[in-house]
């Protein structure tokens, strides 16, 4: 339920005496928790491999079968740079993976990961995976708002589309709000756009805390897309410097989503602060507030409209301050904050949620019992070997 990351050493590419497929590596992936792990990326640093000709890398597993991956250009210079494949591993065991370079592509994976920025509704930037889906805001949004315009947003924080179909829904569902405006706040078998972030932190949005209050950014400015395809959707959100009552905050967001997860991975790199405050809005000030300081994440748990709705913020354990409730007389701003250490010059966490009615998730125990699992898988990463 995690990416982990092979931080590569000696990638060497191994030739096949004329054989179509050529063997570039064999990894070991050993999971030394009591846990059954699967959805947790690992990452390939194929970048010493995959040059011009090589249009295709495939994944083998100890059965000799291609299992689902992704190739990703991570700077975007036209080259390939890693490898994306998600092991399936038994508790304290571990399995061999072969990655080949192949003549034939494997065309069944499905784009389940999928992002863009939406033009056709003001400048959302949306992004979901096979589970959850989510959007947040630009700068035109922004100055309608502040110009008086109707229709405007003023918001950095996260918005929440709760889907309840594998399939893909944002262009969908933009497409029919724009034949029938608001559209996608019913639900037409899909799910649909229920959660008010308002100026909240919506699902992760991040606050800077100066004495007793806090501060935020406003709308991103500038976005770039990544990539897409079966195992991962990521993308670049940039803003323009602001103040946290005299200090000046540097802000760009690095957030991506992996197949068979509820929470989207936030690397925010940050100037100017120590810590950063990502929170969960409190809608109505109702709903439970739940924090497992021991293992890192903080929950919210709330009836919405004829359902039930967990969200909640896990890092890793170099990160994880603090918590915060934080109740205010202002509208949307409640919200429950975690405090996160910025730890040379960037935080990592991971934020999302589960919706009763897409059956991830029957209650709060339930909620509270992932994040707890997650919690575990990150800060005890699959280990990634070469044989």
């Amino acid at each position: 339920m995690k990416k982990i990351t092979l931080f590569f050493i000696g990638l060497a590419l191994l030739t096949s005496c004329g054989k179509s497929d050529e063997l570039v590596v064999t990894l070991s992936v050993k999971n030394t928790i009591a846990i059954n792990r699967e959805f947790e990326t690992v990452e390939v640093d194929i970048s010493k491999v995959a040059k011009e000709k090589v249009s295709y890398l495939a994944v083998l597993d100890d059965n000799n079968e291609e299992i689902t991956s992704q190739v990703v250009d991570t700077n975007l210079d036209g080259k390939s740079d890693v490898l994306l494949f998600q092991p399936a591993i038994a508790a304290n065991t571990s399995r061999n993976y072969t990655i080949i370079i192949s003549d034939v592509k494997n065309d069944m994976a499905k784009e389940y990961c999928y992002s863009r920025f939406v033009p056709e509704r003001t400048d959302d930037y949306a992004w979901e995976n096979n589970r959850v889906a989510f959007r947040t805001f630009g700068p035109v949004a922004q100055k309608m708002k502040e110009d008086g315009v109707k229709g405007g947003t003023l918001s950095s924080g996260i918005d929440a589309w709760l889907k309840r179909v594998e399939y893909p829904i944002i262009n969908k569902w933009y497409k029919r709000n724009d034949v029938k405006k608001g559209a996608y706040h019913k639900d037409h078998g899909e799910g649909l756009d229920n959660f008010h972030v308002g100026v909240s932190r919506g699902v992760g949005g991040i606050a800077v805390k100066v004495d007793t209050a806090y501060y935020f950014s406003k709308n991103f400015t500038s976005y770039k897309t990544i990539t897409t395809g079966p195992i991962r959707t990521s993308f670049v959100l940039t803003y323009a410097t602001w103040d946290a009552n005299g200090k000046q905050v540097e802000e760009t967001k690095n957030i991506s989503l992996d197949y068979g997860q509820n929470l989207s991975r936030f690397e925010i790199e940050i100037d100017g602060v120590n810590q950063i405050s990502a929170g969960l809005t409190l809608h109505k000030k109702q709903g439970i507030t739940s924090q497992n300081v021991t293992q890192n994440w903080i929950s919210h748990w709330e009836t919405l409209d004829d359902s039930e709705l967990g969200t909640g913020i896990v890092s890793a354990k170099k990160y994880f301050s603090d918590f915060d409730k934080y109740m205010s007389p202002k509208k949307d701003e409640s919200n429950l904050f975690a405090h996160l250490n910025v730890v040379n010059g960037k935080v990592v966490y991971y934020t999302g949620f589960g919706w009763k009615k897409s059956k991830h998730f029957a209650n709060k125990q339930e909620w509270e019992n992932y994040l707890t699992e997650f919690s575990k898988k990150i800060n005890n990463p699959l280990v990634v070997t070469q044989l």
